[in-house]
C-alpha cells in the first residue's frame, strides 16, 4: 500500500525534491549546506526503503514501480541544479552527461523488458555506482561556500565532488552496458521465438 513505511520513505526523496531545489537556488553558503543534507536524507532512504520492505515482508508493486523513479528524479534534479547554476566546471559537464543518458537508456529498457515480465536486477556494481553518484551530488551541492561553514575551508571540495562524479560515471557505463545486454539478449530472444518455421520437408524456392 502507499501508506507503509517503505513506500512513504520513497515518496519522502520525491518530496524533498522542490525543498532542495529552494534551498539550492538561494546560494548562500548556509543554504548550500541545506541542500546538501536535504538531498542526503533523502539518498539515504533509498537504503532503507529496501530494507524495511524486506525485513518487513511488506515489498508492493506499487514501491517496485515508485522506487527506480524517485530515483531518477532526486538525481537528474540535482545534476540539472548543479549545471543551471553553474556549480559544475566545463570538464565535469561530460560525467554529468553521461549519467543522464543512462537514467533514460535503463528506464527505456526497464519498460521495454516489462511488457516481457522481465526484471533487470540491481548488482553490487550498480549499488557502488549509487553511492558514489549520491556522495558526488551531495558534496557537490554543498560546495566549497557551503563546507566552509563547517570548517573545511581548506578542502577542494568542489573537486572532490567533481572527481566522485567522474567514478560514478565510469561505473555508470559499465552497469548501463550490463543492463543494455540484457535488453539486447531479450530482445533476440523474443525475435528469434516470432520468425517463421518452414514445414517439415519443404525447403525455400529456388530463383
Amino acid at each position: 500500500m502507499p501508506t507503509d513505511l517503505p513506500n512513504l520513505l520513497t515518496l519522502s526523496r520525491i518530496a524533498a525534491i522542490p525543498v532542495l531545489v529552494t534551498f539550492a537556488a538561494i546560494g548562500a553558503p548556509w543554504s548550500n549546506m541545506v541542500a546538501c543534507a536535504v538531498f542526503s536524507v533523502a539518498a539515504v532512504t533509498d537504503y532503507f526503503d529496501g530494507k524495511i520492505a524486506r525485513d518487513r515482508g511488506v515489498t508492493s508493486s506499487f514501491g517496485r514501480m515508485l522506487d527506480p523513479i524517485a530515483d531518477k528524479l532526486l538525481v537528474g534534479a540535482a545534476l540539472m541544479l548543479l549545471v543551471g547554476l553553474e556549480r559544475l566546471s566545463h570538464a565535469a559537464l561530460y560525467p554529468a552527461i553521461v549519467i543522464m543518458l543512462r537514467e533514460i537508456m535503463v528506464s527505456g529498457l526497464r519498460e521495454y523488458l516489462a511488457e516481457l515480465r522481465v526484471g533487470l536486477p540491481v548488482t553490487r556494481l550498480a549499488k557502488w555506482k549509487t553511492g558514489f553518484q549520491m556522495g558526488a551530488l551531495g558534496t557537490l551541492l554543498a560546495g566549497d561556500s557551503g563546507a566552509g561553514l563547517i570548517g573545511l575551508s581548506a578542502l577542494p571540495v568542489s573537486l572532490i565532488g567533481e572527481a566522485g562524479l567522474w567514478v560514478a560515471a565510469a561505473l555508470t557505463l559499465a552497469t548501463g552496458w550490463d543492463y543494455l545486454r540484457a535488453g539486447l539478449r531479450h530482445a533476440g530472444e523474443q525475435d528469434a521465438a516470432v520468425q517463421p518455421t518452414a514445414p517439415v520437408g519443404e525447403t525455400a524456392a529456388q530463383p
